[in-house]
């Protein structure tokens, strides 16, 4: 029993009888799930801070086999994801996937920077949405030890010609080594150079670029095929 100050984002919210909720939080130590009482009635003080998606402090009461919310101040509410379908939709999936490849006790300070930026920037610019997912989840894979070898073929090790990304070989492959891999998928030299730079950029400037429309297909499809491999998602 005890009590713990964080900071957090709450990656998921349910109803739980006729004024409580249960929220998940994300914070820098892992992921917490807490009892937020009374935090549905109007004039409760836990109902600005414990709303999807909301990233504040919390203090949390933690007793023997449960956490509960004792106070919260908020720090930014991303409210513009709650006014677009599309950016609510894109921002919920991302959270999503964050619920599902965390846990308690976990070392997620660089997951959460990495979400929280994410949603700053679905919120606050007009960036392709589906380009941001992207570079989303190629960053998340790298943060769970999944990072592809993009400096040459995995296969051969020839750092030229590079045409495809293996699924199974977990990087890039030249056009004669990628030619035989059924898993292999086709990318241009653009988004070779996207991939690479996502996987080096320091964190607050990976979102820093735009592709045209044919290269964030390609992109979209390289992570999202390279996520589900190496997670199990629902």
């Amino acid at each position: 029993m005890g009590i713990i100050k964080t900071k957090g984002l709450i990656i998921s919210e349910s109803k739980m009888g006729d004024f409580d909720k249960m929220v998940t939080i994300l914070t820098p130590s892992g992921k917490i799930g807490c009892a937020a009482k009374g935090a549905r009635r109007p004039k409760s003080l836990l109902m600005a801070g414990t709303q999807f998606f909301c990233f504040g402090e919390y203090v949390i009461f933690k007793g023997n086999n449960s956490y509960s919310i004792n106070s919260c101040d908020t720090i930014e509410v991303f409210y513009n994801l709650r006014m677009d379908l599309d950016k609510l939709n894109y921002a919920t999936e991302i959270c999503k996937t964050v619920d599902m490849v965390t846990y308690e006790n976990q070392n997620t300070y660089r997951i959460l920077q990495l979400l929280s930026n994410t949603l700053y920037i679905m919120s606050e610019t007009d960036k392709n949405l589906e380009l941001v997912e992207s570079i989303f989840r190629i960053r998340l894979l790298c943060l769970l030890g999944f990072m592809p070898r993009v400096d040459r073929c995995v296969n051969c090790g020839l750092n030229t010609d590079i045409t495809f990304f293996s699924i199974a070989g977990d990087g890039f492959k030249c056009i004669n080594c990628g030619r035989i891999d059924k898993s292999a998928i086709t990318v241009s030299p653009t988004t070779v150079d996207a991939i690479r730079y996502i996987i080096s950029a320091p964190a607050r400037k990976i979102f820093s670029f735009d592709l045209a429309e044919e290269y964030i297909r390609e992109i979209s499809l390289v992570s999202k095929v390279y996520l589900k491999d190496k997670i199990e998602l629902q």
